[in-house]
């Protein structure tokens, strides 16, 4: 038996104040099998023990809300019947380690957490945050990450149909690769994860298990240093054609009546499914180790129990219905051994070679798995912004923000993505949102990510609110109707009061605009140690957010629609350059405070625009956001391939700089009529003509402050990422 040593004890990431608590859990010592369970269960990456205390402010519940957080996905009530699924999961320091399959197998594991619901995924996002694009490795990183998720998305046959792409030095030594995934299913028809029944068979499905991602949990868990890149073992191996195999089956067995519970081997692997599925149910599990399926010769219940192999299932079926289910699982040329017994003891026991090697109380792995009450700072308030230059050529600053990273056009991205697969997609990628037909409705859902980092690091409080507060007006410019969000929190080391202070931020913040908006957290995921050497990513609270279109024909677009319609700001027409893509790019400064965030307009200026589309008042709604009114206005040009002539007394009123202010809570929107202006008078929110849609430029209304063409905004925002990516062959 090998010795436990402190040197294994924080190899396993566990700190001497940790093992002191395993030894008391266990009554004696561990064996290092029981060691590296106890590492993985109690890793921040699967206990959440440095944000669970904060988590719990987030609110949960609405009267749409069928199951909030702590299943394997969030489920919301969308109407007659259905459900959405949906969840959203970093893979971020695999992706680091070796992009293409760190990347893939986050697609791969955030489907198998919403089809173990029992749902048909039914879209892709993704949220990618990357480093400088000349950092050493970056261009090879967004290269592989890219590919990963296309070649897995695609082969699989979901759709990747929206998400964002943002750069900051702050991600040069950890980039973030965070995935979402939302599917349909009955709402009488979700399956959950709870064991129970004394005797029942467990039983495992999908593909053998390997060698690969063995310590994945726990290397996602602590922060990088130099030469972590070289860590490939602990990274996963996907293969997507296994995963749709995968969800045909499990599909095809949810039809019937054989699952009591099910659960996908995510983080953590055979470990956290079994232990997540007895402590939910309050039973135990007894598991034969000599049964579980393997693709290597000589493997270890130490490496069975850690493995992250993918492309596998953990359920427990009902009495007599194992022969049923084998049979559909040798249909669709999958493994399925039964591994186990459900048992009455609220402990897990492994057995192996005719002995017991591990036999561990479930409490302590999950409900009463360390909980932390970190120390933490708050991020101090910037100074108000001061000497803030004068645009000099408003024409040149427009077309650099439309080359800029942050906004040029990503198709070199999503293209490479399959976003049509199954024939549902209503909006590509690019929009203000995806929006995704419910098969064989009228209904379709709206999805979108967002977050914007930099305002976060400025006020993790400010930044929190505008996070949630953009994805609800991205939902609302397509004319859906927001209803729950699920959250990827990734921020630095816990252990620096100035980092926790700024998730405890970004997390109240996040709670009040949820309360405001009645826009519910229904799941999410926590990922924390994101940095390298001491240098901390800046806050991210990646948000997607899922909302519903009643009749699709009633879908609104971005893009100008015809020469001679009225072009209105609603919103305030004040600005604020703070923080804004135009003092990074332009001016070449990070100064100031985040724009603040008025809930209360958002809500009105939100509702108010819903109601126009509703009623068909407009026929162009467009958010605008980073770069402000000008690149907003820049962008519905060329979603329409037509200009517009901005009006001359609104562009001098904004003090021609702040045109790329980035005030928060407005929306640009179309009208074929003047009396339009008229019908927005009644309503409590501000509205303002700001010019007409036609020509082939983007210009002031009398062409002396700027003019810029439709073909050289095309060429920088759309020639911008092409050129940057080319550069590195």
């Amino acid at each position: 038996m090998t010795e436990i040593t402190p040197a294994i004890v924080a190899d396993h990431g566990l700190s001497p104040a940790e093992y002191d608590e395993v030894v008391r859990a266990l009554g004696r010592m561990p064996n290092l099998l029981e060691l590296g369970i106890f590492s993985v269960m109690w890793s921040e990456h699967c206990s959440y023990k440095s944000s669970r205390l904060h988590l719990k402010k987030l609110p949960t519940t609405a009267p749409w809300v069928i199951c909030g957080p702590g299943e394997n996905a969030g489920v919301i009530d969308i109407g007659d019947g259905d459900a959405a699924i949906f969840k959203m999961e970093s893979h971020n320091h695999p992706s680091f380690i070796e992009p293409y399959q760190g990347a893939a197998t986050g697609v791969g594991g955030i489907l198998r957490d919403v089809f173990t619901m029992g749902a048909r995924p039914v879209a892709n996002l993704n949220a990618l945050r990357f480093g400088s694009p000349d950092a050493p490795r970056m261009k090879h990183l967004i290269k592989g990450v890219v590919a990963g998720i296309g070649g897995y998305g695609n082969c699989v046959g979901v759709p990747t149909v929206g998400g964002e792409t943002n750069f900051h030095p702050a991600y040069n030594g950890n980039i973030l690769v965070n995935a979402m995934t939302v599917g349909v299913a009955r709402a009488d028809k979700i399956f959950y994860s709870a064991a129970a029944g004394v005797g029942n068979s467990v039983v495992y499905v999908g593909s053998k298990t390997g060698r690969d991602g063995i310590h994945g949990a726990t290397m996602a868990s602590t922060e990088f240093t130099e030469g972590d890149e070289d860590k490939r073992p602990t990274v996963q191996v996907g293969d997507p054609f296994t995963e749709k195999l995968l969800i045909e089956a499990c599909l095809e067995l949810m039809a019937s009546d054989a699952i009591v519970a099910i659960q996908d081997m995510g983080a953590a692997g055979l470990t956290s499914s079994s232990v997540e599925m007895a402590s939910k149910g309050g039973v135990g599990l007894e598991l034969d180790m000599n049964a579980v399926p393997t693709r290597e010769t000589g493997m270890t219940p130490y490496e069975m129990m850690l493995s992250e192999s993918q492309e596998r299932m953990l359920m427990v079926l009902k009495p007599g219905r194992e022969a049923f289910a084998e049979a559909i699982f040798a249909k669709w040329e999958l493994d399925f051994a039964v591994i186990g017994h459900v048992t009455d003891t609220e402990r897990l026991v492994l057995n192996f070679d005719g002995a017991t090697v591990a036999d561990i109380p479930l409490g302590p792995l999950a409900d009463k798995a360390p909980l932390y009450d970190r120390p933490w700072v708050a991020t101090p308030p910037r100074p108000p912004l001061t000497d803030v230059p004068e645009s000099t050529d408003l024409a040149a600053d427009l077309l650099k923000l439309m080359a800029c990273p942050d906004i040029a056009s990503k198709r070199w991205i999503w293209e490479q993505y399959d976003h049509m697969v199954g024939a549902d997609t209503l909006q590509r990628p690019g929009g203000d949102a995806a929006v995704v037909r419910v098969h064989g409705t009228r209904k379709a859902l709206a999805m979108t990510t967002d977050c914007t980092p930099r305002y976060c690091f400025a006020d993790p409080v400010e930044g929190g609110k505008q996070a949630v507060a953009e994805v609800w007006r991205n939902l609302i410019a397509v004319g859906a109707k927001p209803l729950a969000i699920t959250d990827c929190l990734n921020f630095g080391n816990p252990q620096r009061p100035e980092i926790m202070g700024q998730l405890v931020g970004c997390i109240e913040g996040m709670a009040e605009a949820c309360r405001a908006l009645d826009f519910p957290v229904v799941s999410g995921n926590v990922s924390l140690y994101n940095e390298t050497d001491g240098t901390a990513i800046l806050p991210t609270p990646a948000i997607g957010g899922v909302g519903l279109i009643d009749d699709y024909a009633k879908t609104m677009t971005m893009g100008f629609k015809a020469a001679g319609e009225y072009l209105w700001l609603v919103g305030v027409s004040a600005t604020h350059l703070g923080q804004s893509l135009w003092l990074r790019h332009v001016a070449g400064r990070e100064d100031g405070p985040p724009p603040p965030v008025s809930l209360e307009d958002e809500r009105r200026t939100g509702e108010f625009v819903s109601s126009v589309i509703r009623n068909g008042l407009v026929t162009a709604v467009h958010d605008v956001s980073d770069g402000g009114v000008l690149v907003a206005a820049a962008e519905m040009a060329l979603a329409g391939g037509v200009g517009a002539h901005i009006d001359w007394a609104f562009c001098r009123d904004l003090a021609p700089t702040g045109l790329f202010g980035e005030a928060q809570g407005r929306y640009l929107m179309t009208s074929e009529h003047i009396q339009f202006g008229a019908v927005a008078n009644t309503a409590d929110v501000p509205v303002r003509y700001i010019g007409r849609v036609g020509g082939d430029a983007v210009q002031d209304s009398e062409g002396s402050m700027f003019t810029v063409s439709l073909s050289a905004l095309r060429a920088a925002h759309e020639g911008a990422f092409p050129a940057m990516m080319a550069a590195a062959t």
